[in-house]
């Protein structure tokens, strides 16, 4: 029996499929008011996204209205793939992602700061504020107290009161007021 002389390269070789490229945090700008509508498409398109909304008492003279408020006007937080990248854009209310300045593609927002982000919308008793004010960095901090525990950022003193801010870093810093006492310094 003949053995058949084969390049030792070529033996066991089997075409892998490429790999997935990664899921990244994107901010799409749309047109004035047209933020729900625009979750709504990309919910119908299968686009994943995040629209920061809260649940805010409005108070007039006769009534207090549960009303939701928008955290990031005329803002969406889209993740996609590089594929799917100019699918939101196709949407006449999308006009453009956030690019850094000098930069040509869009600005990609770390997942471990959408993840605090969510967290603190998620879970904050109070109104969450944004501001693109530059704070003085703080000490480290976790939250050990109320619905916000676990939480991690940074304490400051802004406009007189406490406040834990979570930076993301293209955008500002989310904010939100509350007691020293719920808050320990952490070594990070």
């Amino acid at each position: 029996m003949q053995e058949m002389n084969a390049h030792p390269d070529t033996k066991n070789t089997k075409t892998l499929p490429p790999p997935v490229p990664p899921k990244q945090w994107l901010v799409a700008y749309t047109r004035s008011c047209m933020e729900k509508k625009t979750a709504e498409r990309l919910t119908t398109m299968g686009i994943e996204h995040y629209l920061p909304v809260q649940i805010v008492e409005c108070r007039w003279s006769d009534r207090i209205k549960r009303m939701e408020k928008l955290v990031l006007p005329m803002m969406i937080f889209v993740h996609v793939t590089p594929k799917e990248r100019p699918l939101p854009l196709t949407l006449s209310a999308v006009i453009r992602y956030l690019v850094l300045r000098g930069q040509h593609t869009p600005a990609v927002i770390p997942d471990e700061q959408m993840e605090r982000f969510r967290f603190m919308l998620d879970y904050s008793p109070e109104a969450v504020s944004f501001s693109i004010d530059s704070l003085a960095p703080g000490d480290p901090i976790r939250v050990i107290k109320g619905p916000l525990t676990g939480l991690e950022g940074e304490l400051v003193n802004f406009r007189g009161k406490h406040q834990v801010v979570i930076r993301i870093g293209l955008l500002g810093c989310a904010h939100v007021e509350i007691p020293t006492g719920y808050v320990e310094k952490t070594g990070t």
